[in-house]
């Protein structure tokens, strides 16, 4: 876990509770009081944190994107994650030259390309991207799929690790397999098939001492681990799957989990504690780019998976709140910059 800076232990405060409102009814305040007790401190300022000590020009792992109707087709993504994903991988390579590899499904990575475009940035093979972040040339970023088995998952994260050498891995709304290895959707359902089991690779990182953050709203998703009895007493099918068997919590931990009642605010509020940390403004997620990121997801196809359609609103909650949430957030942090 990350050390608690008291310089900001205000600010990180208000962002905190700002965005584990529990707008959806999902119980993420019972989750965040969990992840509060164990962190001793902010969950978005100890995630800020672990960012800000990652050495400039390095590479970090990033994962996102949830193939959220696998049952019917394995290239229906949700529009919660890749927004937050987006925006920060923008602020590693802008303020750190950080090379930002973005782990998804092979049948994800075109949308989740377009997504960091749409924020700004240059996608492009890693060993170009790597040129491009040790002169400064370009704010880039790189994707690369990811096994959809269990073995070739265990595989490819030693691999993938010994090769990149990450300094830190980082996860937004990325769901984990549960206590009886099923990944599963908040109602409950096995949605598995044709989904990266990108979780291993947070497990081997776990091991191997790789500092890692991860961001939810659920409890299925990576990290959630760390607070698993609060998944099972507070979330609906947290204890029990509607056919039975495990509930939906995710089983792999993390150094630093965030919580939010959307993963995509969990983002927005780090990269507040995080700008005021470095003093860049720049950094902050402005609501114009809020609205261009999910307007560009409804581009791509990108699902509001509580409503079940595809549109500009994230887990049922409309456009314009998320947009007044990347705003209130800007807000907070403002005085930190004078």
């Amino acid at each position: 876990m990350s050390a608690v800076n008291t310089t900001f232990a205000g600010m990180d405060d208000r962002l905190d509770r700002l965005v584990n409102l529990d707008l959806g009814g999902r119980g993420v305040e019972h989750l965040y009081a969990a992840a509060r007790a164990r962190q001793g401190g902010s969950l978005c300022g100890g995630a800020a944190e672990a960012l800000a000590a990652i050495p400039a020009g390095a590479t970090v792992l990033v994962t996102t994107g949830s193939v959220s109707r696998a049952w019917i087709s394995p290239t229906i993504g949700e529009n919660d994650g890749p927004a937050g994903a987006a925006a920060i991988v923008r602020a590693l390579a802008l303020s750190k030259r950080v090379t930002c590899v973005v782990l998804a499904e092979e049948t994800l990575l075109d949308g989740t390309a377009k997504i960091l475009t749409s924020a700004g940035l240059s996608v492009l093979p890693y060993d170009q991207a790597r040129i491009a972040s040790d002169d400064g040339s370009l704010a880039v970023a790189s994707t690369r799929s990811f096994p959809v088995t269990d073995a070739e998952a265990k595989t490819a994260s030693a691999v993938l690790l010994d090769e990149l050498k990450p300094a830190l891995v980082f996860s937004t709304e990325r769901v984990g397999r549960n206590a009886d290895g099923i990944y599963c959707s908040m109602r409950g359902i096995d949605y598995g098939m044709g989904r990266a089991r990108i979780d291993y690779l947070f497990d081997e990182a776990l091991a191997r001492g790789i500092p890692s953050v991860c961001v939810g709203d659920g409890g299925n998703e990576i990290g959630m681990g760390v607070v698993a009895d609060a998944v099972r007493r507070h979330v609906k099918f947290g204890d029990t799957r509607p056919e039975g068997g495990a509930g939906i919590g995710a089983v792999t931990g993390t150094d630093v989990l965030v919580t939010a009642a959307c993963s995509n605010w969990g983002c927005y509020a780090i990269l507040g504690a995080l700008a005021a940390r470095l003093k860049r403004p720049d950094l902050l997620h402005a609501p114009k780019m809020e609205e261009q990121l999910l307007r560009r997801g409804v581009d791509i196809g990108l699902i509001n998976s509580v409503g079940n359609v595809v549109d500009a609103d994230v887990d049922g909650i409309p456009l314009q709140t998320h947009v007044a949430m990347a705003d209130l957030i800007s807000a907070i942090v403002r005085p930190a910059f004078r």
